[in-house]
């Protein structure tokens, strides 16, 4: 006779099999059993959220079930699909985009966001994306760039102040504040002294004290948005324009409407550009400092590449093409630690992923961390590697096998503006400054709605003769 463990297991497999259980759905209209294949995954059910224990689970389900699995989660009302071919990943972020809508998890950033483009879906998203999507034309990107290259030229004296003093900085914090800074002067630009002016300090500096992003945090961020309330008031009032993302969406109108934004809608933009803007690119500079401090060989051949494209120092826009290399330096930093780890999204209707049916209402995981770090993929993909995406060379991958700001219509709004941003401060800073991780410290990792570091990292400035 079968033990209890055993006859456990073969409970949990009849229930997967059967019609009622997650591997198939009865007809309500006939007694027939309508079944799904069978597909791969675990017989046990395992929890799954946009947390740390998903974020080490789902490799070891990829390992063990191939790149289509099959979980059932007891949180979720639904079965989930893990789903890390790049094929399967196009066509739930791109060719078949409307089937797929936003999943398990954003009820928490809409918390802190409101519905913003992040959350939004279905023709309000498209409304606003719409709306939105000129003000990050390359047009405008020359004179963001000259706002760009000042605050990156006064953090450079910063750091210089620190190089002679023989001390360290605080990376982390260095980049958050730094790119918090620039978010915010994009969006306002001068009125962000508004801000200073009401509370007597930046406000939004609690944002890069505080990097988390609970139930207190987001209400002290809407109680601060406010404000920005009553700068949109003020603005309407007097009629000023600056060339800041604000008054383009101030001045933006629907296609089909000619409505404008409501002072609603505007600071849900707001909130979901400050956030998304700012801890994209901070996390990503992080990770860039921490990962050339162990490779001299590439912090080197940036230096170079900087030296050799402006001898002077003197950088302008039309220079940032030519930083190939610190393009390359970038993109291996987001292929190792995206900024957004996990997509989760939702199928509309019924569709076939992997060769396996998936049914409407089931969940669908997709995780650039995952996919750039298949070994089929990417060899050695736990590497600092930038040579990777030398010119040429990424012909050879496949399609979202690098997905980093997603793919299809919902790609980041603000992915061309980022990458301005990142270029300009390395290429400013690299060529004059020597930056190691002090010895000791745990480079773990903290994966919540960003992938980040769980804690600050010092490292010791030591400025380079020129």
């Amino acid at each position: 006779m079968a033990g209890p463990a055993r006859l456990r297991c073969i409970i949990r497999r009849l229930y997967h099999a059967a019609p009622w259980g997650p591997g198939g759905k009865r007809d309500p209209m006939s007694q027939t059993p309508q079944t799904t294949p069978t597909a791969p995954g675990p017989v046990d059910p395992h929890p799954l959220d946009c947390d740390e224990a998903t974020f080490h689970l789902i490799p070891r389900l990829v390992a063990e079930h191939g790149e289509v699995v099959r979980v059932a989660a007891p949180n979720l009302d639904r079965p989930t699909w893990v789903i890390a071919d790049p094929a399967d990943i196009r066509r739930v972020l791109v060719s078949n985009h409307r089937n797929y809508v936003k999943g398990v998890g954003f009820e928490r950033v809409e918390m802190l966001l409101g519905n913003g483009i992040i959350v939004s879906d279905g023709a309000f998203w498209r409304r606003q994306r719409t709306m939105i999507q000129p003000a990050f034309s390359r047009g405008n990107m020359p004179r963001f760039f000259d706002m760009v290259r000042e605050v990156t030229l006064r953090l450079k004296e910063e750091w210089l102040a620190a190089a002679r003093e023989g001390g360290e900085i605080d990376i982390t914090r260095a980049t958050s504040d730094y790119a918090l800074e620039i978010i915010l002067r994009l969006i306002f630009s001068d009125d962000l002294e508004f801000f200073v002016d009401q509370e007597g300090i930046n406000p939004f500096l609690f944002l890069t004290e505080d990097p988390s992003r609970d139930l207190r945090v987001a209400m002290k961020f809407r109680q601060l948005l406010k404000q920005v309330r009553v700068l949109i008031e003020r603005r309407r009032e007097t009629g000023e324009r600056p060339f800041d993302l604000l008054s383009m969406m101030m001045d933006a109108r629907a296609s089909r409407t000619e409505e404008a934004m409501s002072d609603k809608e505007l600071v849900d933009e707001v909130a979901t550009l400050i956030i998304a803007g700012h801890e994209t690119s901070a996390g990503t500079l992080n990770w860039a400092w921490t990962l050339l401090s162990g490779d001299e060989d590439s912090a080197r051949a940036l230096r170079e590449e900087s030296r050799r494209v402006c001898p002077d120092g003197e950088l302008t826009y039309e220079h940032l093409e030519e930083l190939v290399f610190t393009r390359q330096v970038l993109d291996e930093t987001l292929r190792l630690y995206p900024p957004v780890w996990l997509f989760t999204r939702r199928a509309v209707e019924a569709d076939e992923l992997g060769g396996h049916a998936i049914e409407a209402g089931d969940n669908v995981f997709l995780s650039p961390w995952l996919t750039q770090r298949l070994e089929r993929l990417w060899p050695e993909p736990d590497a600092f590697r930038p040579e990777r995406f030398a010119p040429g060379r990424d012909e050879a991958r496949e399609d979202q096998a690098f997905f980093p700001f997603s793919a299809g219509p919902r790609r980041c709004i603000g992915e061309f503006f980022s990458y301005v941003e990142m270029r300009t401060h390395l290429a400013l800073l690299a060529p004059v400054f020597r930056l190691r991780l002090v010895p000791g410290q745990d480079i773990a990792l903290e994966p919540a709605i960003n992938l980040r570091t769980k804690h600050n990292l010092r490292m010791t400035v030591e400025a380079l003769q020129p």
